[in-house]
């Protein structure tokens, strides 16, 4: 499967965010950017339409950044896809006539996938898929809070 650059930044971005805004803290474009390796310029418009969608705050000021708008249990991925990538969700187009090859196929495969695809992302929220995120890479991360 084959995503777009702004589904996958937008993961990355509040994934980041989930991790590194304990105690109600603000993370800053310019450390998303950094630490995620992600054109900065880039990374604005992606916060922006998240913001838009209503994930997460934007806080001005030397303390600024950005935050979760609400807990991480209460967003569930299929909103943050959807939000990102109207299409990505999207119920198939049958478009065929019945009994033609194609239209089987869809019915029969491409419309189960999508099915499934649709239930995992309903019932995963943003707070279990950071939680996987970070023991995936518990063994070589390192975080250290001062």
């Amino acid at each position: 499967m084959k995503v777009s650059t702004r589904v996958e930044y937008g993961l990355i971005a509040l994934t980041d965010i989930v991790i590194h805004s304990g105690m109600g803290q603000s993370v800053s474009g310019p450390e998303i950017s950094a630490r995620q390796h992600i054109s900065q310029k880039y990374l604005e418009q992606i916060l922006l339409l998240l913001r838009q969608a209503g994930f997460i705050t934007a806080q001005k000021g030397l303390r600024g950044g950005y935050a979760l708008s609400r807990p991480p249990e209460n967003i569930s991925m299929s909103d943050v896809l959807n939000a990102l990538d109207g299409n990505i969700l999207a119920d198939l187009d049958d478009g065929g006539q019945d009994g033609d090859l194609r239209t089987v196929i869809k019915r029969c495969f491409w419309s189960r996938i999508n099915s499934s695809l649709n239930k995992y992302t309903d019932s995963l929220t943003l707070g279990e898929f950071a939680e996987g995120c970070r023991s995936c890479f518990s063994d070589t991360w390192d975080m250290y809070v001062i």
